[in-house]
């Protein structure tokens, strides 16, 4: 028997769809289901010729408004994906549907913030459009949180990314940032959105997260190589909305009816970052140089370049530091680059001595002699202890 021909219709340049497409494959290596899949060659989403398409199935992204008119009256098998609506006939008849849960990735940023002792909020989000149905749901589900909890919540849609009003963009989103009351926590409506308010609180000197707190939605590595300060991130169960319309898929080219079938999938967790870990700092002094640590502080800055972009003496801000912080400039310096070392050997595969280099130690030996003197064990073996406290966490959830 031959392989069921199905096409792939995603736009594969976005982390949200290729994380969809991961979780397809991860249910073909999963189960003996073979499929013969057709994706376009630059990973576009094109809906020409798709009624010439001689195949058996169609697992299709319904976030492109064309996807839905174009495959109405295909006759074959066709599972959708997409985002979650709060108004039931949104949503297409006749086709399954697999969609990520919006109000709940709003609600996962949201809560965090919560916990950080945040009291103000905004949402920054994109100008509507046919293709951005999805984001006006997510802003949507922010102003319903807020106006639950009768707290102060603002929206900003600003301008559309493009190159040649790129810096006019730029300038009216420090603008709206400078006019934000402070200190407030603001949920981007995706990492490439967190990743510009980010860029305009460098450029407008705002200090993040002391005075803006930010957290986007993708969990995108991109986006997180693009930043100087670490990004929390809200991390889709895009994986899993994958598997699940693969497997309905499946269903139906066996002859199972899922016309009406309807699955939201929930957000997988959120990963914390520095953009949001709000702490309250009484000094402007700190909170000043506290946010350029957190840009600079792996690339060998010292004390006096801190109290320079500061604005005041060195004996100056030490003691806004030791009083605010009860620790030296120097020291918070080195617990960034620490910092940022836990988290490279935890989450990544790069060489020791690599992420020495990144994270600003002269040498590999030093970066030794400090892990031994702060944390009473090597890289390596701070490395074992995270893989281990992790098996035990998985165990604990799936006994």
């Amino acid at each position: 028997m031959s392989p069921h021909r199905i096409a792939l219709l995603f736009n594969a340049n976005k982390v949200y769809d290729r994380q969809v497409i991961a979780g397809i494959g991860h249910y073909l290596n999963s189960t003996r289901v073979e499929w013969d899949l057709f994706m376009e060659e630059d990973f576009r989403s094109r809906m020409r010729d798709i009624h010439h398409f001689k195949g058996d199935g169609v697992i299709a992204d319904f976030d492109d408004p064309e996807a839905q008119a174009a495959l109405s009256d295909l006759h074959i098998p066709v599972v959708a994906v997409g985002g979650s609506y709060h108004d039931p006939s949104h949503y297409p008849a006749g086709v399954p549907y697999i969609a990520t849960d919006n109000t709940r990735l709003v609600r996962l940023a949201y809560d965090h913030l919560i916990e950080q002792g945040l009291s103000r909020f905004a949402f920054f989000g994109i100008p509507s459009h046919p293709g951005s149905r999805w984001a006006q749901e997510r802003e949507r589900a922010f102003l319903a949180i807020v106006g639950q909890e009768s707290v102060e919540g603002v929206v900003h849609e600003g301008h559309s990314t493009t190159a040649g009003g790129w810096g006019a963009a730029v300038e009216e989103l420090v603008a709206w940032l400078t006019a934000l009351p402070k200190p407030i926590g603001i949920i981007a409506v995706t990492d490439a959105r967190a990743r510009q308010l980010l860029q305009a609180c460098v450029i407008g000197g705002i200090a993040v997260p002391e005075q803006v707190a930010i957290v986007g939605i993708d969990n995108d590595p991109m986006a997180q190589l693009l930043t100087r300060i670490p990004l929390t991130s809200v991390i889709q169960g895009a994986e899993e909305m994958g598997r699940t319309a693969a497997h309905l898929l499946h269903q139906m080219l066996r002859g199972v009816d899922c016309s009406t079938t309807r699955v939201l999938v929930p957000p997988v967790g959120i990963n914390v970052q520095a953009s949001s870990r709000y702490q309250p700092l009484r000094s402007p002094h700190v909170m000043r140089a506290s946010h350029y640590i957190r840009q600079y502080g792996c690339l060998g800055i010292k004390t006096e370049q801190v109290a320079d972009y500061v604005g005041v003496s060195r004996t100056v801000l030490e003691e806004h530091f030791k009083r605010e912080l009860k620790q030296t400039v120097h020291q918070a310096i080195l617990q960034h680059k620490l910092d940022t070392a836990c988290q490279l050997i935890a989450d990544s595969d790069a060489p020791l001595a690599d992420i020495a280099v990144r994270c600003g130690f002269t040498s590999l030996q030093y970066m030794y002699a400090v892990f031994r003197r702060e944390y009473d064990c090597t890289p390596r073996q701070y490395l074992d202890r995270h893989r281990t406290a992790d098996a035990a966490t998985a165990e604990h959830r799936d006994p």
